[in-house]
């Protein structure tokens, strides 16, 4: 029996309208740089463990001075998606994690870690979802001419950004040559704030 099966990884988040529980531990994951990760350890919020599918990604030593476990998780390692998933939740559960939180996470993630953290796994996105999923967003939002895009922190399901919305912020498109950075810096601030939201000290 794995760590997720024996519910090592229990407790509940603070949903709209919902009660509130528990949640001990935040597990976060991670493909690149890693400024999200760094926005919530900055928050002084109870991230105990990072997991990467990038062995090079900054985010690992980013946890390294922060003093956080970490782990790789490389596809390649694995016999498939669902095996590595799999791997990646039994490691987090067995740090104590009740919440996952995705910042710059670049896989879809399957059933096999789903399944672990129904209702507790937290992903930020630079655009106002339903509109420009996926990882070319800010992109997508220049060349579809809008005028306002935005950030949203949602629940993750298997969907490609498919999950329920928790919070959103809007901002101008213009002035264009700094969306990324503007967008961005709302993540930093709005990613935390849901975070401290959803965990009960």
């Amino acid at each position: 029996m794995n760590a997720c099966s024996r519910g090592d990884a229990g407790g509940r988040l603070r949903r709209p309208g919902g009660d509130a529980g528990q949640v001990r531990a935040i597990g976060v994951l991670v493909s690149g740089e890693g400024t999200n990760l760094q926005a919530l350890v900055d928050a002084g919020l109870p991230v105990r463990a990072v997991a990467s599918n990038q062995a090079g990604a900054r985010a690992l030593a980013r946890a390294e001075q922060a003093g956080i476990a970490a782990e790789v998780f490389e596809l390649d390692s694995y016999g498939s998606r669902d095996e590595r998933d799999e791997a990646m939740a039994d490691w987090l559960a067995s740090q104590g994690v009740d919440l996952v939180v995705c910042a710059g996470y670049m896989h879809l993630l399957t059933p096999a870690f789903l399944d672990c953290y129904p209702g507790r796994i937290v992903n930020v996105h630079p655009s106002l979802l339903p509109e420009f999923p996926g990882a070319r967003a800010i992109d997508d939002a220049l060349e579809a001419g809008v005028e306002t895009t935005g950030v949203t922190v949602h629940l993750v399901d298997e969907g490609l950004d498919t999950g329920d919305v928790i919070r959103q912020e809007p901002l101008p498109v213009e002035p264009r040559d700094t969306l990324p950075e503007r967008i961005q810096a709302i993540e930093h601030r709005l990613l935390p704030e849901v975070v401290r939201e959803l965990c009960v000290h």
